[in-house]
């Protein structure tokens, strides 16, 4: 387990830096540098690392192929697809839908806002619980929204809502998220309805 643990925290840091020398590999992870090398080799091998032209270590094709297999294993990513572009077709804002993971949230499903200016949540990021207001709608569930405004990123707010299950559980949240600017910073009063009109859509084609 504790090479596993290793190896994941050598992908972690690739995943939040981008590409990285065998220093910065060392630097991130507080590893020796044998060690660094060692496990970044190993995943370079299994095709889950790749160098890049200049020698760094970058993220490798094979973990688009996993990504693929992840999200075609879960059904609830698929079901919530209309819903979702439905909610940035009425947004004009950037949408996502996450599930809890243990203390996280993992994004599951994203669409972009079509603004030059606009959130990026990339589908498999890990976003922590205590910010957000999806990671607050996982963590408490509430009834009906949640706004947040520059809990996890200046400049950024956010609106969502429980997606539930037949007993209640609930199964994810779904929200818009956006530049201050455009969504001021009520953006609850702005996207609220249009959220949960989301949750029940995909709650609906879930039945």
């Amino acid at each position: 387990m504790g090479t596993i643990d290793k190896g994941v925290r050598v992908l972690g840091a690739v995943e939040e830096a981008g590409p990285c020398t065998l220093a910065d590999l060392v630097a991130t992870t507080g590893f020796s540098r044998a060690t660094a090398h060692r496990l970044a080799v190993a995943l370079e091998a299994h095709g889950l690392l790749r160098r890049t032209a200049d020698g760094r270590f970058a993220l490798g094709l094979r973990l688009v192929g996993l990504g693929r297999a992840a999200a075609d294993g879960l059904p609830l990513a698929d079901a919530a697809g209309p819903a979702l572009a439905a909610l940035r077709e009425a947004t004009g804002e950037s949408v996502q839908l996450y599930v809890r993971q243990g203390e996280q949230r993992v994004c599951v499903a994203s669409l972009e806002s079509p603004h030059g200016l606009r959130t990026i949540v990339p589908m498999g990021a890990a976003l922590p619980l205590d910010r957000g207001s999806a990671g607050r709608v996982l963590r408490t569930a509430p009834n009906g929204w949640v706004e947040s405004v520059e809990e996890r990123e200046r400049g950024v707010a956010s609106v969502s809502a429980a997606v539930r299950g037949p007993s209640g559980e609930v199964l994810a949240a779904v929200g818009v998220s956006g530049p201050v600017e455009r969504t001021t910073r009520a953006p609850g009063g702005r996207y609220g309805d249009a959220v949960e009109a989301a949750a029940h859509a995909i709650e609906a084609a879930l039945r």
